[in-house]
């Protein structure tokens, strides 16, 4: 059993920044607290009592609390210097704890150990830390390694019996702690300890932040032969739970586990109980998954206790025999199995062998160079071969540039890289940039077996495979005997001297250029493809490996031909054991494919089958030089497309979102009456035969939403060609019989809920649905509940979607249900909304409908929900799946809020953060005006520079995968990288035209006013005289029970000096919008049936308001306000709020109550002013418009309110006065009871 947290269990103590000082520290000129490390020396009563609770709890393996005790993490503090006392210091103290534990009864009777712990520090060596320079680092390999060398002589010198790297969120620093812990041991002259490993997967993606897979991530530290391999911290146990799987299937080795206690609430806390932890527990052990357990973030030594009494008696995991193939890793693992007939090794990212790549590098191409190598990568490279060796270059520091920009493209570094020198110095500073297993080319007993035991050791401590070339002393080896010597003896070296695995093991024996007119060059391929032979029967767990474009050097100039002897050359020598070959992947002819004729004079020269086999090759080579590349399948010309039957015209129309011929060739089709006697059947045949290819590809994952939208502009356009004729046909019909009723398509109406003005994900929805033939009638925004239910019934509607954003909405819709089921209804309701929760529908919404109500989590996911509902084979067995989901979140919800604890209300008061408002550096500073400005007509010119893209990205459904999370790096994104790009280009022209032509109005207004807070409460004063109140914006405080006695619960009141404090302080107000315009916009995309052109106008419009904002929220603290007149960020610092003060905004976390909104319209008159309007809902219109409070002292800060009890909820109502009812209404999101249930 492994201890728990160390940082949890320090917070229960109530430590204030002196006791992080005590004496030694005590004018410190940095704030120390925080810095627990340092509590070993300032507090080690403390520290200890920590270690004795784990003791107590029966933990063996005890951590050092040294998690960040590296002279780089402590570099923070300016304590650097004191990096080794402190891990010197923390393994003494622990070893004299358990100690002290061991002669106690229990401890005699338990097996403790000191866990040296060395933690990741606070960098990075694989990700820069500058989205504009990739290849930048903050920290070097070197640097690392000097820094946990000092920690591991600290710990091993304070009697740590084992060593622990955790929490490893980059495989390259955990690369550098075991290269300082091998260095340690064996420059030094130490004893080895156990080395124990635990990775840190950061999220269900099952990558850790650097973006290796689990799987990966073993292979890159394998060759540290741990004691305990496995995972820890981010995730709790049941998230956990198929990644230590997978690690425990993988590794031969001992396997560990500490989880967290469970994910984090919106508070940061996590509240997965002793109990619920020991319970997962038990499951993974009992699947013989684990050796040893414990615990990270969040848990206690009551976790620990209950993990301890769980795993007793419990069988531990038996490590598995694991095959011994090669595994090698770049961003995921290669396994190199007999099921791999060759492993494609590219070559083109070697300046010694392509002319062009060079060009590139010496001209500092890297963007190009960098295509070069994801060429090779979408060719079919499974390893990437650079070499950067040239006379001119710089090639370690051009190494190092270029791994370091490989390291930011994932679909390239996904693959294991293949360091590639004839200078060692070279190779290493290849090997202190690459997270994965890589391969080392080339050692090789050229300078004798002292140098090659050398190198090989180096490569071997930072846990590479090798190739070795086939030279000694004596030269190059080029007879099939000598190769095998050769070989042989460098296997004895590898394998028994320098702990090398057979199967990292890479033999290249060197393939040497044939038929270059010299009768000795002529039985080279022979003699390779023998040693081939040879060296797997001696060696059967080694590779084969060779340089491919050499055996054709003599006809360089002739690719086709050169190409075809690579392939016959290839096609024997795998025959005879060459299992791997740096080879242009995308330029390898199939065997059978090539000419006979070329084949035969081709097979003669690699195979020496006679003596004019040279000649008769160089005659053909002479005939066929101004041939062109055999290629085959040139790029078909642009408008191909337009040359076929109007059938494929439609559909590739519709798949590529081009409108250009889309009226002329739906015309074309209409007129070929005996293909399409009626105009609907041109929409059933071609055009769904199209939007079926659409829908397959979105499924898929094969397109992305602003296609699909482009795709959907397509078809409109189409079916409004064909709608004239459809309706005079079914008037026809209709006055010949008019009982004819034609059959419809399933029909399905789609509203925002009343109160609700947002729109865009709906929009989306209805998109996706109508491109899978479903018939959509949206009804818009604001829209009432009879209104809804009503078309409804009118239309015969097969299902009702609802949507919201504000949580107003969320009651709406529970409206909406309950008069559903008072109606009688039996359609399927969906619900969606960025507000909108599974845990929601299933706890609000569904127990007052019987009929199916399902949460809809996105576009992408509507269509196989509403096919499941409406297809009669399906639809019970999902209802019957839904049911029974939601109906364990219920029972979970309903037992979570049961364990919930919260303090009084009084009690929370009491525990409010304690500020000296009479301190000088909180003197609050007088706005520079008192009242109201407002901004008409405000300049969109100045918006842009403070548009965040994130969210607009997140609107179109695009998300990059690390290490392309978020703008601009989305565009790099293998995936979605260009259709984001696209999408982006397309938003910068709108935006261009928008700010242009004048197209949207941004209004906005701002006001401050002198104001004191009242417990929860910020009073506003109408003057300085502070006697006449003009409005009180009312507060909630957090109430939901802390793990410590110290930690305070917060209000927003807690921000603004006391009224009795006698200071006399300010705050603000805002409301702004850009969406004015944005109606008539739509309205006239809306005629061109252009749903794609609407949805990017009303994104641009919400990221145009959002501009707003931030861009008042900026002129505010400079100078409207003033209190930050010096103030100087960059673009990001102020997304990420490194600036002083606030701007929180009614119905987010840190006051939910949308009903505070209508005090800042009043006391801004904000309809009259800016003729922004409120709904009942308390929804502003336009809807792309933000309102908030202005907050200024720097003891300010974002916080979530979370839960509250109905103590608060009492006294919140008699403060607004409204009933209790009216304010469980509006605070139904965050109640932590139930207001329907029996007191």
């Amino acid at each position: 059993v492994i201890d728990g947290a160390m940082g949890t269990s320090l917070q229960q103590f109530p430590l204030t920044e002196e006791d992080f000082r005590g004496t030694e520290f005590a004018d410190h000129g940095k704030d120390l607290k925080g810095n627990n490390d340092l509590l070993t020396l300032t507090r080690p009563d403390v520290v200890k009592k920590v270690y004795m609770s784990y003791l107590e709890a029966g933990a063996n393996i005890l951590e050092t609390n040294t998690f960040s005790a590296t002279s780089i993490a402590q570099s923070d503090y300016n304590l650097e210097h004191i990096a080794y006392r402190l891990n010197k210091e923390a393994a003494s103290q622990l070893k004299a704890a358990i100690e002290e534990f061991k002669k106690t009864p229990q401890g005699a009777e338990q097996e403790c150990f000191v866990a040296g712990a060395l933690g990741p520090t606070n960098r990075t060596a694989t990700i820069s830390p500058d989205v504009d320079r990739p290849a930048f680092r903050n920290v070097t390999f070197d640097e690392l390694v000097e820094a946990y060398a000092e920690q591991v002589r600290g710990l091993l010198d304070g009697g740590a019996d084992l060593l622990l790297i955790e929490t490893i969120f980059d495989t390259l620093n955990a690369k550098a702690a075991l290269y300082a812990c091998f260095m340690v041991f064996d420059e030094e002259g130490r004893t080895r300890v156990p080395l124990a490993i635990s990775g840190t997967i950061v999220d269900k993606s099952g990558r850790t932040l650097s973006g290796q897979t689990g799987e990966a991530f073993l292979a890159s530290i394998a060759h540290a032969n741990p004691l305990l391999v496995g995972l820890n911290c981010a995730l709790g146990l049941a998230d956990m739970r198929p990644f230590i799987k997978r690690i425990a299937e993988l590794s031969d080795t001992y396997v560990s586990c500490y989880a967290n206690a469970g994910l984090p609430n919106a508070l940061g806390e996590y509240d997965q109980t002793p109990l619920e932890m020991a319970a997962l527990v038990r499951e993974l052990a009992s699947d013989g998954v684990l050796n040893a357990v414990g615990g990270c973030c969040g848990t206690t030594s009551a976790h620990i206790k209950a993990i301890a009494q769980t795993v007793a008696g419990l069988p531990p995991r038996i490590p598995p025999s694991v095959a011994p193939h090669t595994r090698v890793s770049g961003l995921e693992l290669l396994t190199i199995d007999p099921t791999i007939n060759f492993v494609n090794v590219g070559e083109r990212c070697n300046v010694t062998g392509s002319m062009r790549f060079k060009r590139l590098i010496v001209g500092g191409k890297y963007d190009t160079a960098i295509a070069v190598a994801r060429t090779q990568v979408e060719s079919g490279a499974q390893i990437l071969d650079i070499n950067f060796d040239e006379g001119m270059l710089d090639s370690a520091h051009i190494m190092t540039h270029f791994l370091n920009l490989l390291a930011s493209e994932p679909d390239i570094s996904r693959v294991p890289i293949m360091i590639d020198s004839s200078k060692f110095s070279v190779i290493e500073a290849g090997l202190k940039c690459v997270q994965g297993k890589s391969i080392v080319n080339s050692i090789s007993l050229k300078e004798g077996e002292e140098a090659f035991r050398a190198a090989a050791k180096i490569v071997r401590r930072y846990g590479a495979a090798v190739v070795v070339m086939a030279f000694d002393q004596e030269g190059q080896a080029v007879t099939a005997e000598r190769k095998l010597a050769i070989c042989q003896r460098s296997y004895d070296i590898l394998v028994n001297e320098c702990d090398f695995a057979p199967e990292d093991i890479i033999f290249d024996p060197n393939i040497l250029t044939i038929a270059t007119g010299l009768e000795e060059h002529n039985n080279y391929a022979v003699e390779f493809i023998e040693a081939c032979r040879l060296i797997k029967q001696a060696m059967p767990r080694v590779h084969v490996s060779g340089g491919l474009s050499n055996v054709s050097f003599s006809f360089r100039g002739n690719e086709p031909l050169r190409q075809a002897m690579h392939s016959v050359f290839l096609y024997h020598a795998i025959k005879a054991g060459m299992d791997m070959g740096i080879v242009n992947a995308g330029a390898l002819p199939i065997y059978d494919d090539i000419e006979p004729n070329l084949l035969k004079l081709v097979e003669d020269a690699v195979l020496n089958r006679h003596s004019e086999a040279t000649e008769k090759l160089l005659e053909y080579s002479l005939a066929t030089k101004d041939a062109k590349s055999a290629k085959s399948g040139d790029a078909p010309a642009v408008a191909e497309w337009r040359e076929k039957g109007v059938q494929e015209r439609l559909v590739h129309a519709l798949v590529k979102g081009i409108p250009t011929h889309i009226e002329a060739d739906v015309e074309e089709a209409r007129q070929l009456t005996s293909l399409y006697p009626r105009p609907l059947n041109v929409i059933e045949g071609p055009l769904m035969d199209g939007m079926n290819v659409v829908g397959d590809l979105f499924g898929s994952g094969k397109m992305f939403l602003p296609q699909v939208i482009k795709s959907a502009r397509v078809m409109k356009k189409a079916v409004a060609v064909l709608l004239p004729y459809m309706e005079e046909e079914k008037r026809l019909a209709l006055e010949r019989n008019p009982d004819l009723l034609q059959k419809a398509r399933t029909k399905i109406v789609l509203a925002t809920v009343k109160g609700d003005v947002h729109d865009i994900g709906k929009n989306i929805v209805g998109i996706v649905l109508s491109c899978n033939n479903y018939e959509v009638v949206d009804l818009g925004v604001m829209t009432a509940c009879h209104k809804i239910l009503d078309t409804a019934l009118e239309l015969k509607a097969d299902v009702v979607g609802l949507s919201g954003l504000i949580t107003p909405s969320l009651d709406e819709m529970v409206t909406v249900a309950k008069e559903m089921q008072r109606r009688g209804m039996t359609l399927p309701l969906l619900i969606g909304g960025a507000t909108t929760s599974k845990i929601h529908t299933a706890v609000k919404i569904s127990p007052h409908y019987k009929s199916p109500a399902v949460h809809v989590l996105d576009a992408s996911r509507s269509v196989p929900v509403v096919a499941a509902l409406l297809d009669d084979s399906l639809r019970d067995e999902f209802v019957q799946e839904v049911n029974e989901e939601y109906q364990e979140l219920r029972d979970e919800h309903y037992a979570t809020q049961r364990d919930r604890k919260f303090v009084s209300l009084e009690q929370a008061r009491r525990q409010r953060p304690i500020v000296d408002w009479t301190s000088p550096e909180l003197k609050p500073v007088k706005p520079s005006f008192l009242g109201v400005r407002v901004f008409d007509n405000y300049p969109l010119q100045e918006l842009l520079p403070y548009i965040d893209w994130n969210p607009f990205f997140a609107t179109w459904q695009l998300r990059g995968r690390y290490p392309n999370r978020g703008y601009p790096r989305i565009f790099d994104d293998a995936d979605v990288g260009a259709q984001a790009k696209e999408l982006f280009d397309e938003a910068q022209a709108m935006l261009k035209k928008i700010v242009d032509d004048k197209l949207l109005t941004a209004r906005g207004v701002v006001g401050f006013w002198p104001a004191n807070s009242v417990d929860d409460d910020v009073v506003c004063y109408t003057d300085e005289s502070r006697t006449e109140v003009a409005g009180v914006l009312h507060g909630l405080r957090q109430q939901e029970e802390r793990q410590s006695s110290g930690q305070t619960y917060l209000a927003y009141g807690d921000f603004v000096a006391p009224k009795q404090s006698g200071v006399a302080d300010y705050v603000g107000q805002f409301a702004v919008s850009a969406g004015f315009g944005v109606d008539a916009m739509c309205a006239q995309f809306a005629k061109d049936h252009d749903d794609y052109s609407i949805i990017m106008a009303k994104s641009l419009a919400d990221r145009l308001a959002e501009a707003f904002a931030e861009k008042l929220h900026a002129d505010v603290r400079r100078e409207l306000w003033g209190y930050a007149p010096t103030e100087d960020l960059s673009h990001q610092d102020i997304l990420k709020v490194r600036y002083q003060g606030i701007r929180p905004a009614g119905g987010y976390p840190s006051q939910p109550d949308h009903s505070e909104k209508p005090t800042l319209w009043r006391m801004m008159n904000v309809q009259d002013q800016t003729s922004i309007e409120l709904t009942d809902s308390m929804a502003m219109l336009p809807a792309a418009s933000v309102s908030g409070i202005y907050f200024a002292s720097p003891v300010s800060k974002y916080f979530a309110v979370g839960k509250v009890a109905k103590d608060q909820v009492i006294d919140y109502a008699k403060r607004k006065n409204a009933t209790v009812e009216q304010a469980e209404k509006w605070l139904a999101p965050i109640l932590g009871y139930d207001p329907d249930a029996a007191e």
